[in-house]
């Protein structure tokens, strides 16, 4: 290629050497340019409204909420108990004979396999 009446080699060394420093340096200066202006002042919203401030009926319709869930929360307890109890009957090893044994086994052990 002729430019300037000279024969310019893109393959040559230098001439590589001088594509590689542009890239280099366009990419440098990229980095580095600050895109957009910095933020100096943060304006915050002023609030417009007050904070909640419960009254005498709201804290004691919490207060029999907060009683209400632990009471609910005792009954699931004592259902989980019985449910346990009624389980524990209904595991019992049955032989062909009419006997049972109440021998509370483990799931997928050694019995379990045997019996299912």
């Amino acid at each position: 290629m002729k430019l300037w009446n000279k024969c310019i080699c893109f393959t040559s060394r230098k001439t590589m050497m001088i594509l590689a420093t542009l890239l280099i340096s366009t990419l440098v200066l990229a980095s580095v340019w600050p895109n957009e202006e910095p933020i100096d002042d943060v304006i915050l919203p002023e609030p417009t409204e007050e904070p909640w401030i419960p009254t005498k009926e709201d804290i004691e319709y919490q207060d029999s909420m907060y009683t209400i869930i632990n009471q609910t929360s005792a009954d699931v307890d004592t259902i989980k108990a019985d449910i346990d109890r009624i389980l524990f009957k209904l595991e019992r090893l049955e032989y062909a004979d009419g006997t049972y044994d109440s021998i509370r086994y483990l799931e997928n052990g050694p019995i379990d396999k045997r019996r299912n």
